[in-house]
């Protein structure tokens, strides 16, 4: 039996995720948390095989998804760990494998994706979520290795954005003109490979700009 930890700060989803993981009858799940700084705790007390977890939870220590996983390869190099996101574009998909992620499945995704996802990441391979396989392929070759960059500008722009503010406001706020509020976040969207203001607010959200 696989020793399995899942982290994520929605109860239900643990829920969901642990009567998925255990029906597989391959894992037991021998942990929860409710975020990074639970999960750290957890796992220096609580041996295990596996970690599935959400990319960014609330926390004091390592909200940011991607300083998450540089920590947790740091420590626990061994360690095998399956993200279950609600967000992933490109970008963040090649730099959460760079980050150490050995597999990725979207929320959206069927039930059954996860225990494919453990049964790959067991047998040493990695995986990822059909329909994000699929942003992959149709984006074709690129840097493999490099967390989308932001400007200081362009991350202040997309916070306020991600945390209610309008173009104008934003633009008010910081004394710079409506027009190049608009082209700063289009180069950030340009930048993260992303087209919506649904997806550009969950990148925010996942990278540990707005709660």
């Amino acid at each position: 039996m696989l020793r399995v930890i899942i982290a994520d700060d929605h109860p239900i989803v643990r829920i969901g995720q642990r009567v998925v993981i255990e029906a597989a009858g391959r894992c037991e799940v021998v942990g929860e948390a409710n975020g990074p700084d639970e999960l750290l705790k957890l796992l220096s007390t609580m041996p295990c095989d596996m970690l599935v977890t959400d990319f960014a939870m609330p926390g004091d220590q390592q909200a940011d998804g991607y300083g998450l996983l540089g920590l947790l390869h740091r420590q626990y190099p061994t360690l095998p760990v399956i993200l279950v996101t609600m967000f992933a574009n490109v970008a963040t998909l090649r730099a959460s494998f760079a980050h150490g992620a050995q597999a990725i499945v979207a929320k959206s995704a069927s039930a059954k994706e996860l225990p494919l996802a453990i049964r790959a990441v067991g047998a040493g391979q990695t995986f990822v979520s059909e329909c994000l396989r699929n942003q992959l392929v149709e984006a074709g070759p690129g840097d493999q290795s490099q967390q989308p960059q932001l400007s200081g500008k362009e991350r202040e722009v997309v916070r306020m954005l991600a945390s209610g503010m309008t173009v104008s406001q934003i633009a008010a706020r910081v004394n710079r003109s409506v027009s190049t509020i608009s082209k700063q976040k289009c180069t950030a969207m340009n930048r993260l490979c992303i087209s919506t203001d649904v997806d550009l607010f969950a990148y925010a959200r996942s990278c540990g700009m707005v709660p």
